[in-house]
């Protein structure tokens, strides 16, 4: 579906330029949360240890709902891609942990994220990294070239989670292994109800329902399928923010707390 394409670029793009003017974004390339407004999301992701040395701008840009690379064990001499690099941090981060006898790609389809990306790389001055223009769905690298896949709140954001999945298996190599944090449903939430619960945390429009995920994979040829939750939301979090919308934050509570979380998903391609 082109048209969501369009706007998560458009998002991303924005999203890009605020980092460049100095101003931070919200999750998943939104509109930067007020000062003392709750990012359930992107809050304290990263430790000051794994951000040393990183250009704020890389910090300011990660849009993410997890520390893949914290979870990955990246291993010396390792290639790695981050799907949806963004502003490069979590490509960055990984580079440092594979080390000069390994690699990290990152790969975008949006520009402003891309030349921000390659922009801290310069600042950074790590040397084993490549930003790549494409899409998830379109991996431009050849068939098992990969160990690792990791990738941050960005799947839930295609259209076409499927060939995601099918091409990360593709460009892995034999025991390589899928790393990535999302943002994941447990159980069936009502439509109207979900809507309103997308406000608050743009990245929750694609997220999937736990046991669907781990289908998905499953069908996409990987092995080992794990999903484990690492950041569970409650509503109470957005209390001030759904009642501004004239949302009854009580009568929705029940049906929504604790049902959306950043998970981190691990799979093996045999």
């Amino acid at each position: 579906m082109p048209e969501i394409k369009e706007v998560v670029k458009e998002k991303y793009g924005q999203a890009a330029l605020r980092v460049l003017s100095g101003v931070g974004s919200g999750c998943c390339g939104g509109k930067a949360a007020p000062i003392g407004a709750v990012d359930p999301i992107t809050a304290n992701l990263y430790d000051e240890h794994q951000t040393s040395g990183l250009p704020a701008e890389a910090v300011l840009a990660s849009l993410g709902c997890g520390n893949p690379t914290a979870l990955a064990e990246l291993k010396p001499g390792e290639v790695v891609l981050d799907l949806g690099s963004g502003g490069g941090i979590d490509v960055l981060l990984s580079a440092k942990r594979v080390g000069p006898t390994g690699k990290a790609y990152g790969l975008d389809m949006t520009d402003e994220m891309l030349a921000l990306a390659r922009e801290n790389q310069a600042k950074s001055g790590v040397a084993n990294v490549e930003f790549l223009k494409g899409e998830i769905e379109s991996v431009p690298l050849p068939d098992n070239s990969l160990d690792v896949i990791i990738s941050n709140c960005v799947i839930n954001l295609s259209a076409d989670k499927d060939r995601v999945l099918r091409e990360a298996f593709r460009v892995l190599r034999p025991g390589g292994r899928l790393a990535v944090s999302d943002v994941v449903v447990r159980g069936a939430i009502p439509p109207d109800i979900r809507r309103s619960i997308e406000l608050w945390v743009g990245c929750l429009a694609g997220a999937l329902e736990e046991n669907d995920y781990q289908a998905k994979l499953r069908a996409a040829g990987f092995t080992d399928v794990s999903i484990e939750p690492t950041r569970v939301y409650h509503v109470a979090e957005a209390r001030e923010f759904l009642s501004g919308h004239g949302i009854d934050v009580d009568k929705i509570a029940p049906l929504v707390d604790e049902r959306f979380y950043s998970g981190f998903i691990r799979a093996r391609k045999p």
